[in-house]
């Protein structure tokens, strides 16, 4: 039923990176900040807005700017705390308080959908989760564009 003598041979493929080997990886498959990735979300979310303003109205575009918003704000706390020294110490503490930041992050997302129709006067679904999606695709747009930079 389990291949152990398969786990055998996986962990005798394992092999520790020397400093220069770790340094050589980390150029060759560079990491990219999560704020940056907060920073193109918000601005993608401001130009879905500008473009919802001139196409349909205030109401249409305070809508997407507020769908934008309920990916920004979390993001940017998970971000926050994911750069933290906090989670830094050691591969356990950083693995639960990744976790512990994205329940935090949905909790914070889910609150703001769910005060959408006090803050934004007539809110207009459509625009509001069409932005949210199309913010929330930006961490696609980013791993693809960290893929591009390999080559």
């Amino acid at each position: 039923m389990w291949d152990d003598d398969e786990d055998e041979r996986s962990a005798a493929k394992f092999k520790s990176l020397s400093r220069e080997e770790a340094q050589a990886l980390r150029e060759r498959e560079p990491s990219i900040s999560p704020w940056r990735v907060v920073v193109v979300q918000a601005l993608v979310g401001v130009m879905l807005a500008v473009l919802a303003w001139w196409l349909a109205g205030r109401v249409v575009a305070l809508s997407a700017l507020y769908g934008s918003f309920c990916v920004v704000l979390p993001g940017a706390l998970m971000a926050r705390g994911l750069t933290s020294q906090f989670s830094r110490l050691n591969a356990g503490v950083a693995a639960v308080s990744f976790m512990m930041w994205e329940f935090g992050k949905i909790g914070v997302s889910v609150f703001l959908l769910v005060l959408a129709p006090k803050i934004v006067h007539g809110v207009n679904w459509l625009a509001l989760l069409l932005a949210l999606i199309v913010c929330i695709k930006i961490y696609w747009v980013a791993l693809l564009w960290r893929g591009s930079k390999k080559r």
